[in-house]
């Protein structure tokens, strides 16, 4: 009996239909138009890699190899040669961004501070290869976004 009724009278189906009705227009629009809005994001968010400089425009990293062990997905590889001054540089620093995943270890681990992870999310590859960063980009990068790589170390050395 209790069977025929539900079948009858669509019970079910008002009942969704009612689910629909209170979400349909009586409630606050939660959804972000993307590229004109922009949600809140964290100074700890940690994206697209950046290699810094020193203030004389000398290249932080030392060739310790330290990002490189710490690696857990193997994403990143380095090379070392001397420079003219004698000291140990790299020749060669590569991170494959589709092996990367952000866990932010390579930063942890750098005594110099060279590779950090910066707040850098827009990006994208379209052609093959794109997706590896080569010293070249990895310090470019650096080099664009110094003030507010800059900043977020600032904040960050508050937070501890």
């Amino acid at each position: 009996m209790k069977n025929l009724f539900k079948t009858f009278f669509l019970t079910e189906l008002l009942s969704g239909l009612w689910v629909t009705l209170r979400q349909f227009s009586f409630r606050p629009n939660v959804t972000v138009q993307y590229p004109e809005e922009k949600t809140p994001q964290s100074p700890r968010f940690r994206g697209l890699h950046a290699q810094r400089r020193y203030a004389n425009g000398q290249e932080r990293c030392i060739a310790c190899k330290l990002c490189e062990a710490v690696c857990p997905a193997l994403a990143i590889t380095i090379e070392s040669g001397v420079s003219d001054d004698g000291t140990r540089r790299t020749t060669r620093y590569d991170i494959d961004l589709f092996k990367c995943i952000y866990c932010g270890f390579c930063e942890e681990a750098c005594p110099v501070d060279a590779i950090v992870e910066t707040r850098i999310h827009e990006y994208h590859m379209e052609h093959r290869g794109e997706n590896i960063m080569t010293k070249d980009k990895l310090l470019a990068v650096g080099d664009k976004f110094e003030a507010m790589i800059a900043a977020d170390k600032a904040a960050d050395a508050r937070y501890k």
